[in-house]
């Protein structure tokens, strides 16, 4: 059966003209309430009141858009209804400003004594974001590649700006931006029209005149010379060769992306330049081993107003600065002379193809943010959904002219005079001066503050605590209700052939004419000093080449024939017990239906004849994998720290921090240290013989049912030709699951600081807790999601100031609480310790529990693709059976299964926790472990 998804949107052109994060911060304010719907936090009240699968808002460099999506059209028009009346009809209410955005206000709210400091939540979500030296590298590019307008600002605001912005210039922002007139609108869905129209004209339109809306964007000055620029950021404390820091790249200013097929062309070209080891750019720069990886921002920019270019390398030394920029302009000089491959531009319009026959859950909501950029600048949105047609031009200019691709490359990057070279290098003294900024700051507005003032931020203060700490009347909003919950759930119809003995899933789905191809290729247990580098081995093993071919030609193949070949490590509890678990390796693919024998003979020259000894080759993967986990642990530092901190209480929590937690990355870093890489490369060939061997493999297809019959037949071929033979042979999943139990782990107390320069912390903990199959699991789930929105939201985001907070339970066996940029970390803790007494205190409702489940039920239901269904079974044995008997429990769910239920899991049990973050003292007092 089809999944039927709804989307929506609506979007604004916001061009702010500072650096204060007005457009930023007022995305936050007018989802906090409306005229109609004049709750606390409405946008947040209906995560919980609604069955959506997508809900969010976010702010661009030119524009503002909140868009969702759900599975239900009752849901739909709540959720359009809420959207419209949030952006057109907002409060604006001074608190929530101040909550928001920032304030003055007491380290404890209540304690005149306690010193007054700068709160709020998106200053805080920035100063963690621009501690990253990826978004200083990005934010200086265009502030500094397009500097004659908006683009010249940061319009998530600057940590230090955001101090200036006031009230009123918040509403006068909203005013003289978020009007219809400088509205776009955008549904998606199979509902008719009409009801649509009618909703957002009764909501919205209907209540303004037209007007000329000053939100325009200036044409781009050209330049007449080409530009230079330096910025700094923080050291990476978790760099391989802490001399090698230095980034530099060329920006080059390209047409406007409302001419749809000069930005077509153009992002073709940029694939041709940088995707793959085949590229020119990859080649000339990623194998000459100068630096880590390609720049933070590289390849084309269709984002704003006019397009962009860039191309240069991160993680080099400062002398090579030089000989980088010689590479780039050589670089584009051969291509001007020799041009691309024809089967590397077949290979990149394959992947066009196969773009739009590859099916998505979220295919509305990728459709509305693909669109946004070009409808804000006035453009056609429909013209560039035409990809048949802008492919058949583009090959009609090619056949005409030969030398047409490199036409482009003179045009566009060689005699462009408007580009850019920046160059950051790293600062010792970045975040002291930052931190020294923020203090002077501080001392000038209490400088400024009279007796009265300081009663006033006093008094806001208790204000501000006072709603929050109110029970919001929520009656006013719309909500679906538990009938409106299908009781049973969607299943998937699954066939099993055994193939030569190995077990093998097969599920008929409408996939478009693409073939979905899985493996699980299990390990048993593995000693810890091979399993540390299994995330590697599946990072390089389709990399490295094979005897056929080199890595060169195998990645020109993987591109012309498939979506790409992925392996990643395969670490899934048993559905029954928390001891027991299955550590392997899993692969994917997909492919054009006529493409498939061509997809598995890929996949068996990696199983007969991989090639891991190619010291240079193997150099390069570790330099960009050590890279891209840096980088990594800025924007996703909570789910480092909830592995960190499962990783104590159970056996799956442990292999996870270890294959892709904090340990991880320090291996990675004292990998890409080393010269002499042999002992590396025999734990590689360990591994290979390990799991490149159909002993104990499984298999699962996805395909449609009239390719079905030619994707089993391929199947059995490659199975086949396989080195090794199946163990056994494997006539259920049961039978072919290897699960096997680590009898020595047992939970422990811990406690661990991971110290990292960073503004902002981090933090999880987490407890023992029971598998998928168990009766308490969907207790556990509810009693997640009412922590996460009843308790810890307002606790942590509202009062503490965190950009983010949650509790969940995970498929590990552990219970986790976890915050996001979160300026605090023992208040934090301490949260999550008082959670058992919130839910003693009977901090809910019956009303409150429903909600609950409606957040539940959604997650549950997400829609899954026809290239992914059935997977989920494949993978971790959960059937359909499994999941009806999981949901009829959780519709039964009551309040007193939910504080019995914490009674038992939150009470005196194992407890973990992990910090990432600054120097503290308080870790340094003794029960903490610190790491750097």
């Amino acid at each position: 059966m089809t999944v039927i998804m709804y989307s929506g949107n609506v979007g604004f052109r916001t061009t702010p003209m500072d650096d204060t994060g007005v457009s930023h911060i007022l995305e936050h304010t007018v989802l906090c309430g409306s005229h109609r719907y004049p709750c606390r936090d409405p946008f947040f009240k209906m995560l919980n009141r609604s069955l959506s699968t997508f809900m969010n808002a976010w702010t661009a460099s030119d524009y503002t858009m909140y868009p969702f999506s759900t599975q239900n059209g009752k849901d739909f028009q709540n959720l359009l209804s809420v959207y419209l009346d949030a952006v057109f009809f907002p409060n604006l209410d001074k608190l929530d400003f101040l909550q928001e955005g920032w304030r003055l206000e007491h380290g404890a709210t209540e304690d005149r004594a306690s010193p007054i400091t700068f709160k709020g939540v998106v200053f805080n979500e920035m100063k963690g974001a621009m501690s990253s030296a990826a978004q200083l590298y990005a934010v200086g590019c265009q502030n500094r590649l397009l500097p004659s307008h908006t683009y010249s600002y940061n319009s998530g605001g600057d940590p230090i700006a955001i101090l200036d912005l006031t009230h009123q210039q918040l509403k006068d922002f909203h005013a003289s931006h978020y009007h219809p007139s400088n509205a776009r609108f955008f549904t998606y869905g199979d509902q008719p029209l009409d009801a649509h129209l009618q909703l957002i004209n009764e909501s919205a339109l209907e209540h303004f005149q037209r007007i000329d809306s000053d939100t325009d964007i200036p044409d781009e000055t050209v330049w007449t010379e080409k530009r230079s620029a330096a910025i700094t950021c923080p050291p990476d404390t978790m760099a391989p060769d802490p001399d090698k820091q230095t980034t530099v790249s060329v920006s080059y200013l390209l047409p406007r992306i409302t001419k749809v097929d000069e930005s077509f062309e153009v992002s073709l070209l940029a694939s041709l330049l940088i995707s793959g080891p085949t590229s020119p750019f990859y080649e000339a720069l990623l194998d000459a081993n100068i630096g880590s990886d390609y720049s933070p921002v590289c390849g084309y920019d269709g984002s704003t107003r006019d397009a962009s270019f860039s191309i240069g390398l991160q993680g080099i030394h400062q002398d090579d600065e030089e000989r980088v920029r010689g590479i780039i302009q050589e670089t584009l000089n051969k291509v001007v002379r020799e041009g691309f491959e024809a089967d590397r531009i077949e290979a990149v319009l394959h992947s066009v193809e196969l773009a739009q026959r590859h099916q998505s859950t979220t295919f509305g909501i990728q459709i509305i943010s693909s669109l946004m950029p070009m409808w804000n600048q006035d453009g056609d949105p429909i013209s560039s959904l035409q990809l048949d047609r802008l492919v058949a031009s583009f090959k009609r200019k090619l056949a005409e002219n030969p030398r047409y691709l490199q036409d482009l490359v003179q045009r566009y990057f060689i005699d462009n005079n408007h580009q850019l070279w920046l160059e950051m290098s790293p600062d010792s003294e970045y975040t002291p001066k930052q931190e020294k900024e923020e203090a002077a700051k501080l001392e000038e507005r209490l400088r400024e503050l009279t007796n009265d003032d300081k009663e006033q931020v006093y008094q806001t203060g208790l204000q501000l605590a006072d709603a929050q700490n109110q029970e919001a009347d929520i009656s006013c909003l719309p909500t679906v209700t538990i009938s409106d919950i299908d009781p049973k759930t969607k299943r998937t119809v699954i066939k099993t052939e055994n193939l030569s003995g190995s077990y093998v899933q097969l599920h008929e789905q409408p996939t478009n004419g693409v073939t979905y191809f899985r493996g699980v290729s299990p390990l048993g247990a593995l000693d810890t000093d091979l399993l540390l580098y299994l995330p590697l081995f599946c990072n390089i093993v389709t990399q490295m080449g094979t005897d056929e071919s080199n890595f060169r030609e195998f990645a020109k193949q993987e591109e012309l024939k498939t979506g790409g070949l992925s392996v990643s490590p395969h670490i899934v509890q048993n559905a029954s017990s928390t001891d027991a678990y299955e550590l392997g390796i899993v692969l994917g693919s997909h492919c054009l239906d006529r493409k498939l024998d061509d997809m598995m003979n890929l996949w068996q020259q990696i199983f007969n004849s991989v090639t891991l000894s190619d010291h240079d080759r193997l150099s390069t993967l570790i330099r960009m994998e050590a890279s891209d986990l840096s980088n990594s642990v800025a924007f996703m530092g909570h789910a480092f720290a909830m592995r960190g901190a499962a990783s104590a209480v159970s056996t799956v929590g442990k292999l996870s921090e270890l294959t892709g937690g904090i340990t991880q990355v320090n291996l990675m870093k004292q990998i890409a240290e080393l010269e002499d890489l042999s002992e590396v490369i025999s734990k590689l060939q360990r591994l290979s013989s390990l799991v490149l061997n159909r002993t104990d493999m499984r298999f699962c297809l996805n395909a449609s049912p009239e390719s079905m019959s030619a994707a089993v037949n391929a199947l059995g071929q490659f199975i086949d030709q396989l080195p090794g033979a199946p163990a056994s042979s494997k006539p259920s999943l049961d039978s072919a699951q290897a699960f096997i139990t680590d009898e020595e782990f047992n939970p422990t107390s811990s406690q661990k600081h991971f110290r990292i320069p960073f503004p902002v912390n981090y933090v999880s903990m987490a407890t023992t807790a029971v598998p998928y199959k168990h009766g308490d699991f969907p207790k556990l789930m509810v009693l997640a999601r009412l922590l996460s929105s009843k308790f810890l939201h307002k606790e942590i985001r509202e009062k503490g100031g965190a950009y983010g907070s949650g509790a969940s339970i995970g498929t590990d066996g552990t219970f986790k609480f976890y915050s996001y940029r979160d300026p605090h970390s023992m208040d934090t803790l301490e949260v999550f310790r008082r959670s058992l007494s919130w839910m003693q205190s009977g901090g809910f409702t019956a009303h409150d529990l429903d909600e609950a489940k409606f957040a539940v039920f959604s997650n549950v239901d997400s829609p899954i693709a026809p290239g992914s269904k059935g997977v989920s079974t494949f993978l971790n044995g959960v059937t359909d059976d499994d999941r009806q008997t999981q949901r009829d429990r959780l519709f039964k769910v009551s309040s007193h299964d939910i504080t019995d239920t914490a009674d038992r899991y939150l009470g005196e049990r194992w407890y973990s926790s992990y910090l990432i973050g600054p120097e503290n003292d308080a870790t340094k007092q003794g029960g903490w472990t610190l790491q750097e």
